[in-house]
């Protein structure tokens, strides 16, 4: 019993080491990006040494790749509970792709996280190929109900795949006219053109409820 409290305790402060690690890890990230961020701030932030860091994490990219899948988790969940609430397929439809939007609209330095845009601009960013595609099966999990209702109007597979993409594609930049002010050269809404995309996607898909 004794030794089963110490397995407790010392897991219960190597989670809170991990925490900190993560916490102060994201800022640095925010602040130098993945490529300008390097384990000696990481560690400072968190009250730690460098070596310390590799007690928890082989690499400032695992780190990264540990809090991008914490914000997918987060999106999945989001999408998961307004999906929950919905009753048929258009409507689920609606809540998936709606919540997609939403999540994203208000955590925007998620959406600069998925895509790697701290300080880094638009270009081609990864984590090495098993890490990318444990977050890509992530982000598509968390994205699957907009499949799986788009399937229950009829889809093909496919369909349902690009579909997806779609969502992420119009989401993505309507998010990024909101969020850099340029939305209101036409005079528009974010959230109202998403939902008439949206709304678009599900009518052409027959589903009227």
């Amino acid at each position: 019993m004794a030794k089963e409290r110490k397995i407790g305790r010392q897991k219960a402060v190597s989670d809170l080491k991990r925490e900190l690690i993560l916490d102060a890890a994201r800022k640095v990230f925010e602040a130098d990006g993945l490529e300008g961020a390097s384990l000696r701030a990481i560690a400072a932030g968190a009250g730690y040494t460098p070596a310390a860091l590799y007690f928890h994490f082989e690499s400032k990219q695992a780190i990264y790749a540990e809090i991008l899948c914490a914000s997918l988790k987060n999106l999945g969940q989001t999408i998961g509970r307004a999906v929950a609430r919905a009753k048929t397929p258009p409507e689920r439809l609606r809540a998936a792709a709606t919540a997609f939007f939403r999540y994203y609209a208000d955590h925007p330095r998620d959406l600069d996280l998925g895509f790697y845009l701290f300080r880094g601009g638009m270009k081609p960013q990864g984590l090495g190929k098993e890490r990318d595609e444990v977050l890509n099966a992530a982000l598509e999990s968390a994205m699957q109900p907009i499949a799986d209702a788009a399937l229950a109007l009829g889809a093909r597979r496919e369909e349902a795949s690009w579909l997806m993409a779609d969502i992420f594609a119009h989401a993505a930049g309507l998010l990024l006219l909101a969020h850099t002010g340029r939305i209101r050269m036409f005079g528009a809404s974010a959230p109202h053109l998403m939902d008439r995309f949206i709304e678009a996607k599900v009518m052409a898909l027959g589903g009227k409820a």
